[in-house]
């Protein structure tokens, strides 16, 4: 999969796209990510990228111009237009279902926004859709692109060891994960649940399904309203929805 991601600041995203599996991917030539700096596509000799905006108003506005341009270049340099995504606190915000379905394309655009945001017309000319990371406000759109980027490719095939890495992670099902525990069994007095121990699959399997269940209902209600149980779990969630174990309360209250 090849990222292209539009920055005033490539060094920094450079750096994190460099380090621990995502650079091993890069490595390995499973991901071909790219940074481009927008102030090289400028046509002024100060290299300025914004103006200030039309009908006054605090801050700064990026030009159209350098990001169009930055933008065509990495369409000519692929051969066609990648999906092209904006940073924007306006957009939907990422979820893990759509986080796949962008792993599944062959290129992707990342477009990072600074000071006001982006001359809208290059948005409309240009941009496929803006995601969010949240209902927040950053410096830059490194950031939440840095996030993006990051939450995509670990879901391309060989970034990751196997398939069920993300698979059985928060989220990807629809429900939080279950708790994990490694060695020793005994620590400080808090046990393993023996059924991890037993070596029992389906018992195992059938475990933490439902710790997941009790996890979601409790931590992410909102979550949990759009799940599917089917008549067995609904009768047992019923029985065990109260059941608090160890882990499964807000850390403010434990």
């Amino acid at each position: 999969m090849r990222i292209d991601i539009l920055t005033l600041f490539p060094d920094m995203c450079e750096s994190v796209m460099s380090e621990s599996i995502i650079g091993r991917a890069r490595n390995k030539g499973i991901l071909n990510i790219q940074c481009h700096q927008i102030r090289d596509y400028t046509t002024n000799k100060q290299n300025q990228v914004d103006d200030y905006p039309f009908g006054g108003g605090m801050g700064m506005v990026l030009n159209a111009q350098p990001v169009a341009d930055c933008f065509r270049a990495v369409c000519k340099e692929i051969g066609e237009k990648p999906h092209f995504v904006y940073m924007s606190p306006q957009g939907k915000t990422l979820t893990q279902k759509r986080a796949y379905e962008l792993s599944k394309l062959p290129n992707l655009c990342v477009l990072c926004g600074h000071y006001e945001g982006i001359d809208e017309r290059v948005l409309e000319a240009f941009v496929d859709e803006e995601i969010s990371v949240g209902d927040y406000v950053l410096t830059g759109g490194e950031l939440p692109a840095l996030t993006l980027v990051d939450c995509v490719c670990r879901m391309v095939p060989g970034v990751l060891s196997d398939e069920e890495c993300f698979t059985e992670e928060s989220h990807f099902s629809g429900l939080l994960e279950y708790p994990q525990y490694t060695r020793p069994a005994n620590w400080e007095g808090r046990e393993v649940p023996e059924v991890l121990l037993s070596g029992h699959h389906a018992n195992i399997a059938k475990w933490r399904r439902e710790q997941s269940l009790l996890r979601t209902y409790r931590l992410r209600p909102d979550m949990f309203e759009k799940v599917s149980l089917t008549g067995k779990e609904a009768k047992w969630f019923e029985e065990h929805k109260e059941d608090l174990p160890i882990g499964f309360l807000p850390r403010e209250e434990k």
